[in-house]
């Protein structure tokens, strides 16, 4: 007779771990931005050009696993001894993180990009800087996918607006009113063309009140009562983020929390507003539009903060859009201390507000209040002098301005684009 012995499964750390949590922690470090090129160098960031190389994820993925206690007692023991930890120990650790990568990876949330190393080339133990593992490490690079975009994208817009609740889906609200299945409004006389959503008992009122109570009712076309709603309309967007270097000088990261409130953003129109669109520009020394996919790779740099070079270029895109609504919603952290000359050079001064850098941005707010461009700007700094520029931004296109920090940017910023739904930009 055949026996079948079973032993009780006990799991590793991989078995225990939840994918998509530790890439909702990991967010920080794969939206990280750091300088795109220039002479500046962040104290603050440990790797430099190889921020996206496999060694560098490795140490962000046993980093958080440490925060989180998800690690045994022996591994724990082997990162405080260093050197002189048990190689058994360091091998199986570097196996976990070679499993969880291979693991991602397989769930479709990051791509890999190799110089000749394969993943079997991973799973070699790191006896140190040098070792064949480490080699192979760093010259594989990641790179998130589209499917790891849109959940971190997710996570963001739940993390930011969770805890507020969502606004009504479906499209922004105006002023205007229109017959629908929603009564938010006063119920007034039946047109034709009118959704027939019938206010019953308006109706039988203005019935009695010609002819009387008497049965059966007299009910005429005039007597007929319709429910009325808001009207529904569609909103165009351009999102200015500014990556000039001060975005992310002076030891704080301004510029990941803006990547992510776009990311989210974006996560909303395309769940909640479908009919809205929402487009991209970076300005500094000059200004260009990306793909939204490619924001979670864009760095901060050249150096200057070109606010009139962005304002035109948003204007551009909007001119080319049919929305009800359209609107320029601007993240920045300093004036304006550069400009485009006609012969197609950049004119800068970073000393003070000039004067001519200030009236050059000053025209373009007040070609976007002509052609009915709202600009929502969201200043993360409090300086007396921008708070004036920003100010008389406001004051130009009638539009609205939220001093912030990196902390609340997210909750202001959508709940203001949500708020949006009570007012038809005219």
């Amino acid at each position: 007779m055949q026996y079948v012995t079973y032993e009780q499964f006990k799991g590793g750390v991989l078995d225990a771990l939840n994918l998509q949590d530790l890439l909702d922690k990991l967010s920080d470090f794969l939206l990280q931005s750091g300088f795109a090129g220039g002479y500046g160098w962040n104290p603050w960031d440990e790797y430099g050009d190889e921020r996206d190389s496999l060694d560098a994820l490795r140490d962000a993925i046993l980093r958080e696993l440490a925060e989180s206690g998800k690690l045994t007692p022996e591994m724990v023991e082997a990162l405080r001894a260093g050197a002189d930890a048990d190689p058994e120990v360091l091998a199986e650790i570097s196996e976990l993180l070679d499993d969880i990568i291979e693991a991602l990876v397989e769930k479709g949330y990051l791509r890999l990009e190799s110089d000749g190393a394969t993943m079997d080339d991973l799973h070699l133990p790191l006896a140190g800087p040098g070792s064949v593992g480490q080699a192979a490490a760093r010259s594989i690079k990641f790179e998130l996918s589209e499917k790891g975009l849109d959940f971190l994208s997710y996570r963001a817009l739940r993390n930011l607006l969770g805890p507020r609740g969502a606004g009504v889906a479906g499209a922004h609200e105006t002023e205007a009113l229109a017959t629908g299945v929603e009564a938010e409004s006063e119920s007034r006389p039946y047109q034709f063309g009118d959704t027939l959503n019938l206010d019953g008992p308006a109706t039988l009122l203005n019935a009695i009140a010609r002819s009387g109570l008497r049965f059966p009712i007299d009910l005429r076309y005039s007597d007929l009562m319709v429910h009325q709603s808001p009207h529904r309309s569609t909103c165009a967007t351009v999102l200015m983020l500014d990556c000039s270097h001060s975005m992310i000088l002076y030891g704080e990261d301004r510029f990941t929390p803006a990547k992510k409130v776009a990311l989210a953003l974006a996560h909303l129109l395309r769940v909640q507003f479908p009919g809205d669109s929402l487009r991209c520009v970076l300005f500094h020394d000059s200004a260009e539009e990306i793909p939204l996919a490619e924001l979670a790779r864009a760095q901060v740099g050249p150096y200057h903060t070109n606010t009139a070079e962005g304002l035109r270029l948003a204007r551009r895109i909007l001119k080319g859009e049919r929305k009800d609504m359209r609107q320029i919603i601007m993240i920045t952290d300093g004036k304006p201390s550069a400009m485009s000359l006609p012969d197609g050079q950049i004119y800068t001064n970073s000393m003070g507000l000039d004067r001519q850098v200030i009236g050059e941005a000053f025209k373009q707010v007040a070609a976007c209040r002509r052609e009915g461009i709202a600009i929502n700007t969201f200043m993360l700094a409090r300086d007396p002098v921008l708070v004036g520029f920003v100010e008389k931004v406001t004051k130009i296109c009638r539009g609205k301005a939220y001093f912030t920090t990196p902390m609340t940017l997210g909750q202001y910023l959508l709940l203001d684009y949500m708020r949006n739904k009570t007012g038809k930009v005219r």
